[in-house]
């Protein structure tokens, strides 16, 4: 979009709008036990957040709740959203992370095969984003934080997984969007990882693929991104918002 001299010399009624009244030390700013925060953990099948809520709640001493959740069914997100509203009050942060990634070439992938990971990862981020979405809008403010992959923006992505990156593409600019859409009451921000060590796993020839092209040659540990969400969850991110942030032990370099 072009502008001219007369565009840039008008004054948008009501700016400059005013720094937000966060801390000014950065240890307060990152901590959201200054904040007062609580957590809802969401799962679908792998029970462990029950009793990973539990933990949280007695050595965090704070509220916590785990609620089962289908992201690829818009009735049970809208559902849960309403829930966690209904035991926490309002929802300051929400971390869209379910993902799923199923390694073959598209001629031997079945469309059965494409049509989950589709539901999984586009539909349940826009499902997740719509009715968070809305939670957002009658607060008068939010914090949305997608997952999506290096493979979203560099390539020589992973021959094997041409939906699984073509899914990540869709998070990474449809999170770019929200984020202007959404610029009167609420943040959006993107984390793209590379190749982390999770129990979703990838395919040998993937894993390998890290190995050789990582600056770092190896995996990323999961403990290596909690402070990358925290950052982006907390006061020392006010002034990010439409940002994809790539973490990826140097994969994507020249």
């Amino acid at each position: 979009m072009s502008m001219n001299s007369q565009d840039c010399a008008q004054v948008r009624d009501g700016f400059p709008r005013p720094f937000p009244n966060t801390p000014t030390n950065v240890f307060d700013q990152l901590s959201l036990k200054e904040a007062g925060a609580h957590v809802a953990f969401w799962y679908n099948s792998n029970e462990a957040a029950i009793k990973m809520a539990q933990e949280f709640a007695t050595s965090h001493s704070i509220k916590t709740q785990a609620y089962k959740v289908d992201v690829s069914n818009a009735d049970s997100v809208q559902k849960s959203i309403t829930e966690v509203v209904k035991d926490f009050g309002k929802i300051d942060v929400f971390v869209a992370n379910a993902g799923m990634a199923i390694s073959k070439p598209i001629l031997e992938q079945t469309l059965e095969e494409y049509h989950k990971q589709m539901t999984v990862n586009v539909d349940g981020i826009v499902y997740c984003s719509k009715f968070v979405g809305e939670v957002f809008k009658r607060q008068g403010f939010g914090n949305l934080i997608l997952t999506s992959s290096m493979s979203a923006k560099i390539v020589n992505v992973p021959v094997d997984q041409p939906v699984y990156n073509a899914t990540k593409a869709f998070v990474t600019h449809f999170g770019k969007s929200l984020a202007r859409e959404w610029r009167e009451f609420a943040r959006v921000n993107i984390v793209s990882p590379g190749f982390f060590d999770t129990k979703m796993g990838a395919s040998p020839g993937c894993i390998n693929e890290a190995y050789r092209m990582s600056s770092l040659g190896r995996q990323g540990h999961t403990k290596e991104i909690k402070g990358l969400y925290l950052y982006l969850a907390s006061d020392a991110s006010t002034y990010m918002t439409g940002s994809d942030v790539l973490i990826d032990g140097g994969y994507v370099l020249p």
